[in-house]
């Protein structure tokens, strides 16, 4: 209704009603329990959908705590934030912050993970619930994109002043997507001095990312030390298990039904993000009604096939392992010794890279799997590899053609 109601405006002007009638099947003579929403009440309701996920705050008029909109998805909770084994660390630091903001050690609390993992989800509930317990507390969500947005027209009206005095008086300020600041120096710089403020100010800071610290490039060292003050948490890559309960709460939600065996089937090949999970069931749904066909695994399996890059097999971390020293010539064994060689080191680094790139293991599983190493050696080999495939033509040669083998052989 929102989209419905948000295009009407847009195409016929404001005020426009809609009026329609729902054609009630009773012959079938069956039901569908659906479910009451969960959105929180602490967030008002919006007439209409917002545009690019949020607008500028009037940081001229700096409102009271009641006309401060927090700019937050209400439907964004942690009711509705199904918890598994890859996103429980993140969700449990959240919570404790949530509970009680600028009080723990994990300020600021850094999220990174990749796209379409939950990062918006998780830090639009930290807010939701903070204004649910503490509603006086001036919380802002906004977008590392719009913050620079916002920040330019202030340069251009001559009203930086007024920009940072206003993000200064946040008690809760959510950065989302901070690899947007890469590269934009004033920026970073006014970031730089209202982090600065607020976190000895005792003020909460939630940032998310689609990379680690350690990974973000073009951000200045001095904002990046800052960034691992707190609690850097990563959100993974949702696990099959976690996968199938995310559907399962989907399909409800939706008051749909699925067979058992269409949610093994997607949750075992859609594995990328969440997005993908929700767009599949969409997909399916509509082929469904529009062409009256049964939900079945014929159906899912046309269906997964269009839009999600199919793979038969999963890649394992030892056909990683096998592939790599294979390529460079060298034993298996030889990355779980304690070698220092600069061959050995290499391939291991590989190893780990390839690893986080094709599972869905965590940093710190990769570690005890390739080498017996922890997470930060795992990141810090990430950024390795990265960085010589884009100097090192013959390097980023070789990484394609054991990239291309493991395909082969999957």
């Amino acid at each position: 209704m929102d989209l419905l109601r948000a295009t009407l405006y847009k195409v016929i002007g404001d005020g426009t009603k809609l009026m329609y009638n729902v054609m009630v099947d009773k012959s079938s003579k069956t039901t569908v329990n659906l479910e009451a929403s969960n959105r929180s009440t602490a967030i008002p309701n919006k007439s209409t959908i917002r545009s690019g996920g949020n607008k500028a705050p009037n940081i001229l008029k700096a409102p009271a705590v009641q006309d401060l909109d927090p700019q937050l998805n209400p439907d964004y909770n942690f009711d509705n934030f199904i918890e598994g084994y890859s996103n429980k660390l993140s969700r449990s630091v959240a919570e404790a912050v949530a509970q009680s903001p600028a009080k723990t050690v994990f300020n600021p609390l850094f999220i990174h993970g990749a796209s379409g993992v939950g990062k918006t989800h998780l830090a639009n509930a930290i807010g939701t619930k903070i204004k649910e317990i503490y509603p006086e507390k001036r919380v802002l969500y906004v977008s590392a994109h719009l913050f620079q947005v916002q920040y330019t027209d202030s340069v251009r009206n001559n009203t930086t002043n007024d920009f940072i005095n206003f993000y200064q008086t946040i008690d809760v300020l959510i950065i989302d997507d901070i690899q947007e600041f890469a590269g934009v120096t004033k920026t970073q710089n006014t970031f730089f001095h209202i982090f600065n403020h607020l976190h000895q100010n005792g003020k909460q800071l939630i940032l998310t990312s689609d990379r680690a610290p350690v990974l973000l490039q073009g951000v200045e060292e001095r904002l990046l030390t800052r960034f691992k003050w707190g609690m850097v948490a990563e959100l993974e890559k949702p696990t099959v298990e976690l996968r199938k309960n995310i559907l399962r709460n989907k399909i409800h939600r939706d008051g749909l039904e699925f067979p058992p065996e269409v949610i093994e089937y997607i949750a075992e090949n859609v594995n990328e993000s969440v997005r993908d999970l929700e767009g599949i069931v969409i997909s399916i749904m509509a082929h469904s009604t529009i062409y009256n066909k049964d939900i079945d695994l014929e159906l899912a399996q046309r269906i997964v096939k269009k839009v999600v890059k199919y793979e038969t097999k999963a890649i394992t971390i030892d056909d990683i392992i096998g592939t790599t020293c294979k390529h460079y010539e060298i034993e298996p064994a030889a990355i779980y010794t304690k070698s220092r060689k600069r061959e050995v080191v290499q391939v291991r680094q590989v190893a780990m890279f390839l690893a986080k790139k094709h599972t869905d293991y965590s940093s710190s599983r990769i570690g005890q799997l390739i080498g017996n190493k922890d997470h930060a050696t795992v990141l810090h080999a990430c950024k390795i590899v990265k960085e010589l495939c884009e100097v090192d033509k013959s390097f980023h040669s070789d990484l394609e053609a054991i990239e291309n083998t493991l395909k082969k052989r999957n």
